[in-house]
C-alpha cells in the first residue's frame, strides 16, 4: 500500500503520524526535529521549560525564552513539519502561543483546557490551530463557537482516547470503563459531528486519533475508521533522541502492566503514570513539602495539593525519578527497548504496509 500523506491546512506530512506533545521536557528540539525529518509531525511542549524557582515574571519571561530557543534549535535540525504544544491550564498559555507563531510555528497544538479564544490569540489563518479533544460534545462546542464568533473552523483536531498518558479528559468513572469511550467508538461519532462544519466551511477538518496507538497495525485501524493521521508519544520516549534522562528510559523498560495506574493530579484531572517510589511515597505520606513561587498552572490549588507536579515532572527528567512523576501512556510496558526515531518510523511503517 502507499503511506497517506496527511494534509493540515496548506501543510502536508508525507507520513500520517503526529509526535504528541510531551511535558515536562520529554519533547524538546531533538525529539521532535528527529520526527520531522522522517516526514511526520515533530512536535516542541512548550511545557515547564521555566526555571521553576524564579519568581513568576521572572518564570514566564524565561519560559518564552526557552521555548524560542527550542524552536530555532529545532529548526536548525529539520527542514520538516513541527508543532508546539500547548495546556490551555497554564497560566502563561497565550504567551508561549503567542511566542511559537513569532518563531515561525505553522501549528499550535492545544490540551488540556477548551481553547475558546485561540482564534483571537491566532488570528493568522496560515497557523494551524488544532484543539486537543476527548469527545464529540467538546468538538461540537469548539466547532460552534468558533465558527460563530470568528467564522472558522480548527484546521485539524486530534482526538484522545482513554488509553493516552498524562492528563485525560475523562473522569474517573469513564476510565474505570474505556472500553466504553475507546477510539473505535469515539472516532466516527467525532467524524459525524464535524461533517456539517466541513461542508459549510468548504474544507476537511483531519481527525488525528491518539491514545494506545502503539503498532503500524493500530495506524492502519485508525485509518480505516476514518482517520487522517494518529498521534503517538509513548513509543518516542524510547528512542535516542528523546530528550528525558537514561533513569526515566528504563522505568518505561522495567514497567509492567500492573505498574500503571490512574492517578490524581494537583490540575483536578486524572492522569497515567508509572507507579514508583514517589507515587508510593505520596499514598504513605500525603501531603509532601511544596515551595510553590508563582502558579503555574491556574488549576492548582496549592494549599490542596499533595506535590509540586512541575518539581516531580522535572526530577525525572534530571534521572531522580525516585522522587518523580513518570507519565505514560497504557501500553508503555510493551516498550522494550530504546532505537533511533529513524529506525522505529520504519518498524511502523512496515507494520502499517503489512496490515
Amino acid at each position: 500500500m502507499n503511506i497517506p500523506q496527511l494534509k493540515i491546512g496548506g501543510l502536508t506530512a508525507e507520513i500520517p503520524i503526529v509526535q504528541g506533545g510531551m511535558g515536562v521536557r520529554v519533547s524538546l528540539s531533538s525529539l521532535a526535529s528527529a520526527v520531522a525529518n522522517e516526514g511526520g509531525i515533530g512536535t516542541i511542549s512548550s511545557i515547564g521549560l521555566g526555571d521553576i524557582e524564579a519568581s513568576k515574571t521572572e518564570y514566564e519571561r524565561i519560559s518564552r525564552e526557552a521555548l524560542a530557543k527550542e524552536i530555532r534549535r529545532a529548526r536548525s535540525l529539520t527542514n520538516g513539519l513541527l508543532a508546539v504544544n500547548v495546556m490551555g491550564v497554564l497560566s502563561n498559555a497565550e504567551d508561549l502561543v503567542r511566542t511559537a507563531v513569532r518563531e515561525g510555528i505553522r501549528i499550535i497544538v492545544y490540551g488540556a483546557g477548551l481553547p475558546m479564544k485561540l482564534p483571537d490569540v491566532v488570528p493568522d489563518p496560515d497557523v494551524n490551530l488544532v484543539p486537543i479533544i476527548s469527545s464529540p460534545r467538546v468538538a461540537e462546542l469548539i466547532l460552534r463557537g468558533w465558527n460563530k464568533r470568528f467564522n472558522r473552523i480548527p484546521d485539524a483536531f486530534i482526538l484522545e482516547g482513554p488509553l493516552a498518558g498524562g492528563h485525560l479528559g475523562f473522569s474517573d468513572e469513564q476510565l474505570a470503563s474505556p472500553d466504553d469511550y475507546s477510539l473505535e467508538i469515539l472516532l466516527p461519532e467525532v467524524l459525524n459531528t464535524i461533517r456539517p462544519y466541513e461542508e459549510k466551511q468548504g474544507k476537511k477538518i483531519p481527525v488525528i486519533a491518539g491514545g494506545g496507538v502503539f503498532d503500524g497495525r493500530d495506524i492502519a485501524r485508525m485509518l480505516r475508521l476514518g482517520a487522517s493521521g494518529v498521534q503517538m508519544a509513548t513509543r518516542f520516549v524510547c528512542t535516542d533522541e528523546c530528550d528525558v534522562s537514561q533513569e526515566f528510559k528504563q522505568a518505561y523498560l522495567d514497567a509492567k502492566e500492573e505498574d500503571i495506574v490512574i492517578i490524581k493530579s494537583p490540575v483536578g484531572m486524572p492522569g497515567r503514570a508509572i507507579r514508583n517510589k514517589f507515587l508510593k511515597d505520596v499514598e504513605t505520606r500525603g501531603r509532601l513539602k511544596i515551595n510553590c513561587f508563582y502558579q503555574c498552572l491556574s488549576l492548582c490549588k496549592v494549599e490542596q495539593a499533595k506535590y509540586c507536579i512541575a518539581q516531580a515532572l522535572v526530577n525525572s527528567y534530571l534521572g531522580d525519578t525516585e522522587n518523580g512523576l513518570i507519565f505514560c501512556g497504557q501500553n508503555a510496558y510493551r516498550v522494550d527497548k530504546i532505537i533511533p526515531v529513524r529506525t522505529l518510523i520504519r518498524e511502523l511503517l512496515d507494520e502499517l504496509r503489512a496490515a
